[in-house]
Order: structure tokens, then C-alpha cells, then sequence
């Protein structure tokens, strides 16, 4: 995993900046707690990709959050209240708030989570270093686990042990490649740790539903120049065992 930037780091973007996500970031602050965005917007604006979907993230349990937000006057939507998932409508426009989360069971497919206060735990239990980023209202990046390195580098690579993030959720093994095919740097190639520790797992592909991995095969087929990570998938046998 690279190691942390000691630089400050900013994001811009009008997905941020917007009278609509300043608001929810209002009303958090209104009732004296924070929110942060979190993962594909904050990578991708960073990347100087689009950004489609604002994900959020706090220590505020989903129906604290909830409570304070209506009052305030949004329309709040139980999406996943159970694992702590809300979506705020602000302007007509879904914002995503997730409460900050640590898995204590997993069984490759499913997590059992608890809420927690700690952005760091929040960050562990995600997938890949360029996804555990988060960013305040103003756009400063906060990076617990050493994900901007990362990013500047355009590596993909897993949050810890390989192994471990592969077995809490086997379909990890294929998002490593759809990352990889849409936001690696192709001149260095494929992380070896992660590539040995995919091969290692193979089996737990078959516990995985036909319409989750169809899904993820659609979105690699989708990105720009796929053929390298497609290649590597067939030498390592994940190709084989997919099918």
C-alpha cells in the first residue's frame, strides 16, 4: 500500500460546490455533526473523470441523520437504513450517506457490520486504496489509509491483505480488474500480491450469483481498452472458472 502524502490535497467540482450537496453539508453542521464525501467522487474527481454519483459518509447513525434532515426539509429515503445507508434528495439531486462501518463477520458474499465513530475503521473495510478517500465541504482530502500515493500513481491496489478483502466479498477479485482496465496505469502492469492472491481464490467465484458478475463483466466490457485485464483473467484461470 503506498504511503500517505504529506501534501495537502484539494477537489473541486460543481457535484461539490453545488447549492444542493453544500446544503446536506448545512444541515449536518446545523446540528453539530460532520459529513464527508467519500469514494468514486472523490477518486474520480481527483482523476479528472466524471462524477455521477455523490457518496457521503459519517459517524452519525442513519436514523439520527434521518431525524435532523427531514426536519431540515429533506425528503430522506430508507435505501439501506439497516446498514446504515440513507439517501438525502437535496434539490432533487440523491446524496448517499452511509454511517462509518467496521465488518465483524464476513462470509465472502455478505458482510455483518456495527456502526462506528472512526473514519479509520471506515476505510479499512473498503475495497481498494484509490476508493478509501473522503473530502470535506471544501474539498480537502482526508486519506486514513494511504490512498493518494495511489491515485498519483494510478495503482490499484488492495487495502491490506489481498486475501483478506478478497474473501470478505469475492467479487472484489473481478472489480480488481474493472479498476485496473479504467483507472491503471497499464505501463505497470497488474499488482503481483493481488494477482497471486485472485489465483489463490478462485474458488470462491462460485459462490457468487449469475447476475453479480454479469453485472461486473458488463462494466469491464464497458471500459475504454479492456484486453489487457480480459488476457490476464484467462492466464490466472478466473476466465475458466467463470464460466
Amino acid at each position: 500500500m503506498g504511503g500517505r502524502s504529506s501534501q495537502p490535497v484539494t477537489v473541486k467540482g460543481d457535484w461539490l460546490t453545488s447549492t444542493a450537496t453544500q446544503a446536506v453539508f448545512d444541515a449536518y453542521s446545523a446540528a453539530g455533526h460532520s459529513v464527508f464525501v467519500v469514494g468514486g467522487c472523490v477518486r474520480n474527481a481527483l482523476l479528472g473523470e466524471p462524477v455521477s454519483d455523490i457518496d457521503m459518509s459519517s459517524a452519525v447513525p442513519p436514523q439520527t441523520a434521518r431525524a435532523f434532515l427531514e426536519d431540515a426539509g429533506f425528503r430522506v429515503v430508507p435505501t439501506g437504513i439497516d446498514h446504515g445507508t440513507i439517501t438525502v434528495l437535496s434539490k432533487g439531486i440523491p446524496h448517499e450517506i452511509t454511517t462509518f462501518r467496521k465488518d465483524i463477520e464476513t462470509d465472502g458474499r455478505h458482510a455483518v457490520v456495527v456502526f462506528s465513530d472512526s473514519m479509520e475503521d471506515d476505510a479499512a473495510r473498503r475495497d481498494f486504496t484509490i476508493n478509501a478517500l473522503y473530502a470535506d465541504r471544501n474539498g480537502q482530502v482526508l486519506d486514513p489509509i494511504g490512498g493518494l500515493n495511489d491515485i498519483q500513481a494510478r495503482r490499484v491496489q488492495f487495502i491490506g491483505s489481498a486475501k483478506d478483502r478478497i474473501q470478505e466479498d469475492y467479487l472484489r477479485s473481478l472489480r480488481f480488474f474493472r479498476f485496473h482496465a479504467r483507472y491503471g496505469d497499464a505501463a505497470q502492469g497488474f499488482d503481483a500480491d493481488a494477482l497471486a492472491a485472485i489465483a489463490a481464490n478462485l474458488d470462491g467465484l462460485s459462490q457468487l450469483s449469475r447476475e453479480r458478475v454479469g453485472i461486473e463483466l458488463i462494466k469491464l466490457l464497458g471500459v475504454d481498452d479492456p484486453a489487457a485485464a480480459i488476457m490476464s483473467m484467462q492466464q490466472i484461470g478466473m476466465l475458466a472458472q467463470l464460466i
